[in-house]
């Protein structure tokens, strides 16, 4: 039986690049005679819900997401099996940390001929976290504290529009993260892992915990995070002033801030954490509620995604 792709689009992505994208993609799709379904977004959420639609039948499904990280994590949230689905991915928004995780071709072009023709399809872990009244999926990372602030700011920052149009969107999340430098107040947070053992962490800036090496743009806060080690890779940023960060940040682009004093990396299937004081959550970088505590792991259940 020949394959149906079903495409769920954000026109919107990167102000607008999403559309543009999608009407050069689409002459390849009928070239191809590739059979094909368009599921368009119209606004916040829509992803999510197309996603659940499509999947409540049961069956198997090859999905394909056209837009950036925060489409992609609506679509994993509104999945009801991952098992039964294949993912692939065609890179549009301004983090791209999903792709640049994965290696995944940075052409849109180059991306749609890895979907229609893969060479390499991979069980990729599926993380979640959740803060006691609701839970969410994740594929790149979750996060409490700075990190997460960044990404709710930059989700209703100008900025984003604006270097979106230049063309350096994933600036954003610097600009945004040198304000909030100046703002937040570091707290005290406490780490439980699944057999027990407790972390304390006077001081701490953030923790994230990274299904893949890459958040915020292209931070490379966990070098050996691994899609399908069964293992989330969590980080803490603790005791460290203001000045110390500003120097860490720029070699976190290159994973060269791991042996620094105040930089912890732990790796367990799961943790819980909690705060001396409400901290904001994030999910693949969309923002939730603060919260004092919360647990995130590794579900039983993978997804295949096509990764070359």
């Amino acid at each position: 039986m020949e394959m149906e792709y079903d495409f769920i689009i954000n026109p919107e992505s990167r102000s607008g690049l999403g559309e543009m994208t999608w009407k050069m993609i689409e002459p390849e799709l009928k070239k191809q005679r590739v059979r094909y379904r368009v599921h368009m977004t119209a606004k916040r959420k829509d992803a999510g819900k197309i996603a659940e639609e499509l999947t409540s039948d049961g069956r198997e499904h090859t999905l394909v997401v056209l837009g950036g990280d925060g489409t992609l994590n609506e679509v994993v949230n509104g999945i009801r099996d991952p098992e039964k689905i294949t993912l692939g991915y065609i890179p549009i928004g301004s983090s791209n940390d999903f792709a640049r995780g994965l290696r995944l071709p940075k052409d849109p072009m180059d991306a749609l001929e890895a979907v229609l023709h893969p060479g390499k399809v991979i069980r990729m872990d599926v993380g979640v976290i959740s803060d006691g009244t609701r839970s969410r999926r994740f594929l790149v990372s979750a996060g409490i504290g700075f990190d997460a602030a960044v990404c709710h700011e930059v989700c209703v920052s100008r900025w984003k529009v604006i270097l979106n149009r230049l063309g350096l969107g994933k600036l954003s999340y610097a600009v945004v993260a040198l304000d909030r430098l100046a703002k937040d107040r570091p707290a005290h947070l406490a780490l439980t892992m699944e057999d027990g053992s407790r972390r304390e962490f006077p001081g701490t800036c953030f923790a994230a915990f990274m299904n893949l090496p890459y958040e915020g743009g292209g931070f490379k806060f966990c070098p050996g995070a691994s899609p399908e080690d069964g293992l989330l890779d969590v980080i803490v940023a603790h005791g460290l002033s203001v000045p110390k960060i500003l120097c860490l940040l720029p070699l976190a682009f290159g994973g060269k801030h791991t042996g620094s004093k105040g930089i912890t990396i732990l790796k367990c299937r799961s943790v819980r954490v909690e705060a001396d004081t409400p901290l904001p959550l994030h999910t693949d970088g969309e923002p939730g509620f603060p919260r004092r505590t919360a647990e995130a792991g590794i579900l039983d259940s993978g997804i295949w995604v096509i990764t070359g």
